[in-house]
C-alpha cells in the first residue's frame, strides 16, 4: 500500500459511502448538506457539513521582499484579523482570473508575473472549501475597488515580521500562516517558485 494513495477506490477500508443526501439550510453563500454515509464496518452515520465555491489566496510579492497584506474585520470571531489578500471565486470562474480580480478589487495593485503554488483545504472536517494559493510579482498600484459591504486596510511589511507575527500569534488566520511559510521557503530559495 502507498500511503499516497488518496482516492476512495484506492482505500475501500477507508471509505465512506453517500446512501441518501439533503440540504438542511439553503443560504446565499453557503449551504449546510446533511448525508447518511455507510461507514467501512457497514454502519450507516449521519454527516453534516458546508458547501462553500472556493476561493483565492494572492502573496502580493514586492521585489524588495515585502508584501502587501490587508487588516480586517471577521464578524465571525469579532475581531480584526491580518490576512493577505482573498477572495470567493465565482460560479464558472477561472480561479487565476478570481485571484486578478480580487487584487484588483480589494488593494488595486495589478501585477505582471502569477504563479500558482498550491491548494489547501482549510477545514476538512465540517466544510468542502478549497483555497488556490497564488504568488503574485510585478506589483503596479491602482485604484482599489471595494465590494459595498466590504472594509479593509492595505499595509506592507516584511516576510520576517509576517512569521513573526505568526510565531507570536498576531496572525492565526490558516491562509496567512501558510502564505507565509509559502513566502518564506521561496525567499530561501528552499522551494522553487
Amino acid at each position: 500500500m502507498n500511503i499516497l494513495d488518496l482516492t476512495p477506490d484506492q482505500n475501500p477500508q477507508l471509505a465512506e459511502i453517500k446512501v441518501d443526501s439533503q440540504r438542511a439550510y439553503q443560504g446565499n453563500f453557503l449551504h449546510v448538506e446533511k448525508d447518511t454515509v455507510r461507514l467501512p464496518d457497514g454502519n450507516l452515520v449521519t454527516r453534516e457539513y458546508i458547501k462553500h465555491p472556493g476561493a483565492v489566496v494572492i502573496l502580493p510579492l514586492f521585489e524588495d521582499g515585502t508584501v502587501l497584506m490587508e487588516r480586517q474585520f471577521r464578524y465571525p470571531l469579532n475581531q480584526v484579523f491580518l490576512e493577505f489578500p482573498a477572495g470567493k471565486i465565482d460560479p464558472n470562474e477561472d480561479s487565476l482570473v478570481c485571484a486578478k480580480r480580487e487584487l484588483k478589487e480589494e488593494t488595486g495593485y495589478t501585477a505582471s508575473d502569477w504563479q500558482f503554488l498550491c491548494t489547501i483545504h482549510n477545514a476538512i472536517a465540517y466544510a468542502d472549501e478549497h483555497l488556490d494559493i497564488y504568488l503574485a510579482r510585478g506589483l503596479v498600484a491602482g485604484e482599489a475597488k471595494l465590494d459595498e459591504e466590504e472594509f479593509l486596510e492595505t499595509f506592507t511589511a516584511p516576510v520576517s515580521e509576517v512569521l513573526e507575527w505568526v510565531k507570536s500569534g498576531k496572525i492565526t488566520d490558516v491562509k496567512t500562516v501558510i502564505g507565509a511559510f509559502w513566502l518564506e521557503k521561496i525567499l530561501k530559495q528552499e522551494w522553487t517558485s
